[in-house]
């Protein structure tokens, strides 16, 4: 596997201050607003988002944590069962602004998925979908997020990798891996 950089500690601070700016320029003061990051991966980014909008603000928002496993339209089709996350929602979304949270967007059923889950906390007045990375191309389902950090052109062979300091790694980065053979 070859691992080309796609973002590293600097670009990717100043893409998270970026996507802070946007939405804080639509939320204004955040009333009725939640984030929901998705398990397993986006709930390190929906930390940090959640982290950085606390210090340009000062305004404490919600965060939970969504696991979509059951939900998936593969869940039954795969060869071993998926391994289940924890949800982690200590708060009702009925009638609330929604900022759902994931790493990377890939075919777009993982959100599908995670919309399902999401109804069994209530009906949120909306809902808007925040990622640090949209791979170009791929869309299985008609779905298109709000916030993208960066897009990316990638095949289905590829894979794109985000590591944050707080998994055990040294710096924050985002890969692109390829196998040597393409």
């Amino acid at each position: 596997m070859q691992r080309r950089l796609l973002l590293g500690h600097p670009q990717l601070a100043i893409t998270i201050g970026r996507l802070c700016q946007e939405l804080i320029e639509n939320h204004q003061n955040f009333d009725n607003t939640v984030i929901l990051g998705l398990q397993p991966r986006g709930i390190f980014f929906a930390e940090r988002i959640k982290e950085r909008l606390l210090e340009i603000t000062g305004t404490e928002i919600e965060l939970g944590y969504l696991d979509s496993t059951f939900y998936r339209d593969d869940f039954r089709r795969r060869n071993s069962p998926k391994r289940a996350n924890e949800t982690k929602i200590d708060f009702l979304i009925e009638g609330k602004k929604v900022i759902l949270i994931d790493d990377v967007f890939y075919t777009g059923r993982s959100i599908r998925a995670a919309m399902d889950a999401m109804i069994a906390y209530g009906r949120p007045a909306k809902v808007e979908l925040l990622v640090l990375v949209e791979r170009k191309y791929s869309r299985h389902v008609p779905i298109k997020p709000d916030y993208v950090g960066r897009q990316v052109n990638t095949l289905d062979s590829h894979k794109v990798l985000v590591e944050w300091k707080g998994q055990g790694v040294d710096d924050d980065n985002i890969w692109l891996m390829t196998n040597e053979e393409e």
